[in-house]
C-alpha cells in the first residue's frame, strides 16, 4: 500500500475490549431484502459475505426490536427469540471473513409504515405527525409502552449476544424513535420524558442503560455498544447543533464504545445555521473525542479522502456507497490497487457486485444517490 494510507490500517481496541483490525466500517444500509417472515435471506447473506473481510467491522442494516417498530418492507427482525438462528447466520457470515459483526437495532416510531404494523397505528413520543404529505398522526406512547420498549431494546441486545455478534449499535438517528424523543418537534410531552432538553434525553439514556445492563448480565466476551445520531433536523422546532453538542457531552459519560454521526457529507457544516461551516463530525469529535471515539461518514470516496478525514483526529470512517460499488475497496487500498477501485455503478454489474434485487432496483432508480452508468 501507499505509505500515506497506512493510517487506514491501524488497529484499535474499544473500551469494551473488542479489537478491530483497521479504521474502516461498512455503514449500515437498508437493503429491503429479508424473507417474508422477516428472517435474514440467502441473498442478504451473500451480499454481506461479499463486503466482509476487508473492513474492520460490519454494521448491519437495522433490525427492529418489536413488532410495532418495524420501519421497512424486507427488514429483518430481532423482536423474538425465534429470530436468533437467523441473526446468527448473519453474524457467522460476517465473522467468517474476518470482520467484526455489529447488529444495528431500532424502533421506527412515527416513521413506521402503518401497513407493516400489527394494528396499522404508529406510535411516538407525542401525537405529532412527521412533516410529510399524508403522514399518519402517531399515537402518543403510554408510560407502560415506554417501559416495555426500553426492555425490548435490552431483549434485542440479549439476542444479539446469543447469536454471537461482537456488538450492537443503538440507532438514535435518521428521525426514528430515539431521535423522536430527543426532538422538540416530535416530543411535546410534559412528563419525565419531555419538556426540557435534559428530559428529552431521558428515553435514549434509559435505552442505553438497559442495553449496557443486558451486556453486563449476558455477555461472556467483550461486546461493543455504540450509538448513532443525527446532529440536526430541518423541522421547526427541531434538533439544533447546540442541542446535539449538549447531548453528546452527556453520551460521552455513558461508557459507550463509539458515537456514529449520521450525515450525508463528512465535511459539511450546519444546514440550520449557514454561518457554522465547520464539519459537524469534527465539531463533535473536538467536543467529546477524548472520552468516546467518533465514527465519521459521508461522501468520502477515495483513500486519500478517507485519510484526510482521519487526519482530523476522528478515528473511524464508515463507508456505504463506496462498498456498494466496490466491495473490495479496503483490499484494493491495502494492495496498492486504488486505481482499480470502481467509482460508478454499472447497470450490468448487479451479479458481480452481489446486490439483492430489491436493493438493486432502488440503487438504479433513485436519481442522484448513486453514480449510475450504462
Amino acid at each position: 500500500m501507499k505509505a500515506n494510507h497506512q493510517k487506514i490500517f491501524e488497529p484499535f481496541t474499544f473500551t469494551s475490549g473488542v479489537e478491530v483490525k483497521n479504521r474502516i466500517m461498512l455503514a449500515p444500509m437498508t437493503n429491503y431484502s429479508s424473507k417474508d417472515n422477516d428472517e435474514v435471506s440467502e441473498s442478504e447473506l451473500a451480499y454481506y459475505s461479499e463486503r466482509s473481510g476487508g473492513v474492520g467491522a460490519v454494521i448491519t442494516a437495522v433490525a427492529y426490536i418489536e413488532a410495532g417498530g418495524k420501519g421497512f418492507p424486507g427488514q429483518f427482525s430481532a423482536a423474538d427469540d425465534s429470530f436468533i438462528p437467523s441473526l446468527k447466520k448473519l453474524a457467522d457470515t460476517i465473522q467468517s471473513k474476518g470482520s467484526k459483526a455489529i447488529l444495528q437495532i431500532f424502533h421506527a416510531g412515527r416513521m413506521s409504515p402503518p401497513d407493516l404494523l400489527p394494528d396499522q397505528q404508529s406510535v411516538s413520543a407525542s401525537a405529532v405527525a412527521v412533516e410529510q404529505k399524508s403522514a399518519q398522526v402517531p399515537r402518543e406512547m403510554t408510560e407502560s409502552e415506554i417501559q416495555a420498549t426500553i426492555k425490548n431494546f435490552g431483549e434485542a441486545t440479549r439476542r444479539a449476544i446469543e447469536a454471537g455478534y461482537d456488538g450492537v449499535e443503538i440507532h438514535g438517528a435518521n428521525t426514528y424513535l430515539l431521535q423522536q424523543f430527543f426532538s422538540p418537534h416530535s416530543n411535546r410531552r410534559t412528563d419525565q420524558w419531555g419538556g426540557s432538553l435534559e428530559k428529552r434525553m431521558a428515553f435514549p439514556l434509559a435505552v442505553i442503560a438497559e442495553v449496557k445492563n443486558t451486556v453486563a448480565k449476558f455477555a461472556k466476551h467483550p461486546f461493543i455498544v455504540g450509538y448513532r445520531l443525527s446532529p440536526e433536523e430541518g423541522s421547526n422546532p427541531g434538533i439544533t447543533l447546540e442541542d446535539t453538542l449538549s447531548f453528546v457531552d452527556t453520551l460521552a459519560n455513558q461508557e459507550l464504545d463509539y458515537l456514529h454521526i449520521s450525515v450525508m457529507h463528512f465535511w459539511n457544516g450546519s444546514f440550520r445555521d449557514k454561518d457554522k461551516s465547520e464539519s459537524r463530525i469534527v465539531k463533535i469529535h473536538e467536543k467529546v473525542g477524548s472520552r468516546v471515539p467518533v465514527i465519521g461518514v459521508g461522501s468520502l470516496h477515495t483513500p486519500d479522502e478517507v485519510v484526510d478525514a482521519l487526519n482530523t483526529g476522528v478515528p473511524f470512517i464508515a463507508l456505504g456507497r463506496e462498498l456498494l460499488m466496490e466491495p473490495r475497496w479496503v483490499q484494493k487500498v491495502e494492495a496498492g490497487e486504488e486505481a482499480d477501485i470502481r467509482t460508478t455503478l454499472s447497470k450490468q454489474a448487479q451479479q458481480e457486485l452481489v446486490i439483492p434485487d430489491p436493493l438493486w432496483d432502488r440503487l438504479i432508480n433513485v436519481p442522484g444517490w448513486m453514480p449510475v452508468v450504462e
